[in-house]
């Protein structure tokens, strides 16, 4: 990883474009304002693999602002959960300016709540989103597996807290060290799981990627 300098870093970029028309300026007014959006390079990650995956049903679970929502609604419905009530409200406005509202069901509502909802309604969706409290990523996995069907993706972003996460938890302020552990706890479940094929990219703040293997190409796995 030597070779991933600053200037590389820089180089790189410049190959990662802003959406087109609205969307894209949506998206470079977010970056300018600091609002939580995801990064350039996971959004053109995510163009890629979801125009190889072409998603009939997605989740996502942290809308903020709606970017990312509207960013996947350009290929299948999106169901988003959001817990703050100015993102909640923020969001529902750019559905409407954008004309998306029919393609997007926004649940105001902490996942906690909302994804038990789901696994009961028996939900499936080929591909799935997180990008939320960090601190929570662990508690939420096993629904996302529950939804989440056989051969489909799950994403999660902003899983290396900018490299922290490698760091030994006593070196971690306190006020963070629930989270470093409940963060190394998720990636060591998602990384062994038995029905999971995972990786992590260097993109963003580290972008989690696993697909769902089914159970009988898992039986037919070499060890």
């Amino acid at each position: 990883m030597g070779f991933i300098t600053k200037e590389m870093m820089e180089y790189l970029d410049a190959f990662a474009k802003y959406e087109d028309g609205e969307l894209g300026q949506l998206q470079q007014q977010a970056y300018e304002e600091g609002l939580p959006i995801i990064t350039k390079d996971v959004v053109n990650f995510l163009n890629t693999m979801l125009t190889m995956k072409r998603p009939k049903k997605i989740l996502e679970i942290g809308c903020a602002v709606g970017f990312s929502a509207m960013l996947f609604a350009q290929f299948a419905p999106v169901i988003t959960i959001e817990r703050f009530p100015l993102m909640a409200v923020l969001a529902r406005k750019n559905f409407d300016n954008f004309n998306m509202g029919k393609r997007i069901k926004l649940i105001h509502q902490c996942a906690s709540i909302a994804l038990p909802d789901l696994v009961a309604q028996k939900k499936k969706f080929d591909f799935i989103f997180m990008d939320c409290g960090k601190g929570q990523y662990s508690r939420f996995f096993p629904y996302l597996l529950e939804l989440l069907e056989d051969g489909g993706v799950i994403c999660v972003d902003d899983v290396l807290q900018e490299g922290t996460v490698a760091s030994d938890v006593e070196t971690i302020p306190r006020r963070l060290r629930t989270i470093h552990r409940n963060l190394n706890e998720f990636l060591h479940t998602a990384a062994s799981h038995p029905r999971l094929q995972s990786t992590i990219l260097p993109i963003g703040d580290g972008l989690l990627v696993c697909t769902k293997i089914t159970d009988k190409a898992n039986e037919e796995k070499i060890p």
